[in-house]
């Protein structure tokens, strides 16, 4: 896959319903919604980086986080890391939980940069949630009432703070942990940052005006 941080605009921000024009979010890769693992490469590396511990294969999630972390050490700017507070959407399950999944957090911390990257668990979960997946999906105010910020981590944040997430959906965790940060820290900088956006495929794509005639 090759590599190059790419943006979300008016092209394609209408498949991610939570975001407006306000939001500076950027993307690596582009999962196709509906196909699972199958779906391509970037499919398979997503698969990878959620299994659980029970899951079949869980062998291959260290390789897809050091992966992740290689793919944005490679398009993230050194001067932009020291300037930045790099921030991981919460897991659906709390540190206390034995499903707990901290993969963005991994990812984050093993980002490479001239000195260790500042990442913070500043949004922090306060009771553990099923995975959203399909169409079970709270909107960022729903989000927010089991969110709090872990006040150890807001000291002295830098001027940038880039939210990291594996897969952009609705932007609704997205805007969630942004409005909190600027709730307590309304100076910084907010942008997101994400391993894949999810693309949903247009299902006229591959019929011919004729074709589209006829329905």
């Amino acid at each position: 896959m090759a590599r190059l941080l790419q943006q979300i605009d008016e092209t394609n921000r209408r498949d991610h319903s939570y975001l407006d024009e306000g939001d500076d979010c950027h993307f690596l890769y582009e999962y196709t919604a509906g196909q699972g693992w199958r779906g391509g490469e970037t499919n398979q590396l997503i698969h990878n980086l959620q299994k659980k511990r029970s899951d079949c294969g869980y062998h291959y999630k260290a390789p897809a986080i050091a992966r992740c972390a290689h793919d944005l050490s490679s398009v993230l700017n050194a001067d932009w890391l020291a300037q930045a507070t790099l921030v991981p959407v919460p897991p659906s399950k709390i540190k206390a939980d034995p499903a707990y999944d901290d993969r963005m957090v991994q990812v984050c911390r093993a980002i490479r940069a001239a000195s260790p990257p500042d990442v913070r668990e500043l949004v922090e979960q306060i009771a553990s949630t099923d995975t959203f997946k399909g169409g079970n999906r709270k909107s960022p105010a729903e989000l927010k009432q089991n969110y709090r910020i872990a006040e150890s981590q807001l000291p002295n944040l830098r001027g940038i703070v880039g939210i990291f997430d594996d897969v952009l959906t609705t932007g609704s965790h997205f805007k969630a942990v942004k409005e909190m940060i600027l709730e307590r820290a309304p100076q910084v900088r907010v942008i997101g940052l994400f391993v894949a956006r999810r693309a949903i495929p247009n299902p006229f794509s591959d019929l011919s005006q004729d074709d589209l005639l006829k329905l």
